[in-house]
């Protein structure tokens, strides 16, 4: 029935069904993610990785990766504004900034040398040749 994202704990979870009017809801946008709300699609092929990550509304300047052997790393900052036109009278303002990351090991270091990351539409794409041997390093976004 309502699509919001609830943004307490889990005891404020229990009591929101036991008085549901008790709680009032954000007008409008969602908190920050958590690490595990970064959904990753990570798949193989022959000689390299490739890892999609969801990243809507994330400016791809304020998006970090770096790899360090086998251990992907990615963290972003994420600001979100509420802007008022004019003649408009401000009821409630939300703004949310903070910063989100996840790491995860893949099964075979990567050459962080030949990695590309591109941003488009939301969606982190990063390509992750294989290699043996390998030296933390930080990616710059197509």
């Amino acid at each position: 029935m309502n699509a919001l994202v609830s943004r307490g704990s889990l005891f404020d979870d229990f009591f929101k069904d036991f008085a549901p009017g008790f709680y009032v809801r954000p007008l409008h946008g969602d908190g920050l993610p958590t690490p595990a709300q970064i959904k990753v699609d990570v798949k193989e092929d022959g000689d390299s990785y490739t890892v999609q990550a969801e990243l809507p509304g994330v400016p791809k300047e304020d998006i970090h990766v770096s790899i360090d052997g086998a251990v992907v790393s990615l963290s972003a900052e994420i600001r979100q504004h509420d802007q008022q036109k004019d003649g408009e009278k401000l009821l409630r303002s939300e703004r949310y900034y903070g910063s989100v990351a996840r790491s995860f090991q893949l099964p075979q270091e990567v050459d962080a040398a030949k990695s590309k990351a591109k941003y488009d539409n939301g969606v982190l794409t990063l390509t992750l040749p294989k290699k043996l041997e390998g030296k933390s390093q930080r990616l710059a976004i197509e």
